[in-house]
């Protein structure tokens, strides 16, 4: 369910929307807001609650792992995008899970008129690192709010 309000949005957003993702602003076109649900380090699996504003999305970003590592993607509220490289955008909605293997070059993020929030979990692995890669450039962004 598309929702351009903030307010409605944060009704609809059962874990919060959180703080605003100033750590990873960076990497963002847009804001987005990040409430983390486990302790980093407390546990093998950290989880956080991602929210996304309308337009905002991330670069195109790699979950590199020599073993296991990966990221695991559950929607919770809004509609949003996620594309892996090579292939066709897929439309996200509440209660949907994305399954990411590592060495997936790979982007997500709200779509143009509605806010969007998925828990991220970082898939344990070994030797996992991040690499973030280029910004999802407004013009092919701009082609998914057509396709629909």
């Amino acid at each position: 369910m598309k929702i351009t309000d903030r307010e409605a949005f944060e009704k609809q957003d059962s874990f919060g929307i959180g703080a605003f993702n100033e750590q990873y602003a960076q990497f963002f076109i847009g804001n987005s807001y990040l409430k983390p649900l486990t302790e980093p380090g407390a546990t093998t699996v950290f989880l956080a609650n991602v929210s996304f504003e309308p337009g905002c999305r991330n670069n195109w970003h790699i979950h590199h792992a020599d073993k296991g590592g990966g990221q695991l993607l559950i929607c919770t509220a809004g509609e949003g995008w996620y594309q892996e490289e090579g292939k066709e955008a897929v439309s996200l909605t509440a209660g949907m899970v994305i399954t990411i293997p590592a060495e997936v070059k790979h982007w997500h993020g709200a779509k143009s008129d509605s806010w969007f929030s998925h828990i991220a979990v970082e898939v344990p692995g070994e030797n996992t690192r991040n690499e973030w890669c280029e910004p999802v450039s407004d013009e092919a962004y701009g082609k998914l709010a057509e396709s629909v």
